[in-house]
């Protein structure tokens, strides 16, 4: 895939990376970025593993699946209810058990958050 190559040549780029440099520190040959970059032959998902997690980006950029290099952006609101143990979990570690507000600010962050589900 073309896109995957160019998009692997423009993040080393913009750090400034050589493809020797790249290649030392993916832990393979220059000549196998070379590859990769003029997209003569595909990188193993490995390969392709280390990159997202140097430069900080999704496979989803990778592969042009998205030009947003976070990835696709999914509106996951989890349900929200008052009995919830995860929520309280949650909401108990948000706070000081030292704090003489404490219970009051934990019922109200739990009563806010309550509301978003309505």
């Amino acid at each position: 895939m073309q896109i995957v190559g160019e998009r692997l040549r423009n993040l080393r780029e913009s750090v400034k990376l050589s493809q020797v440099r790249m290649a030392a520190i993916l832990g393979m040959k220059q000549s196998s970025i070379n590859r990769y970059e003029l997209g003569l032959s595909s990188p193993t998902l490995e390969t392709l593993l280390k990159y997202a997690d140097y430069f900080d980006v999704s496979l989803d950029y990778i592969f042009g699946r998205t030009d947003k290099p976070q990835g696709k952006l999914f509106q996951y609101q989890p349900k929200i209810s008052e009995n919830s143990v995860e929520m309280k979990q949650f909401v108990e570690m948000c706070f000081d058990p030292a704090s003489p507000m404490n219970e009051r600010l934990k019922q109200t962050l739990i009563e806010m958050l309550s509301e978003v589900k309505k």
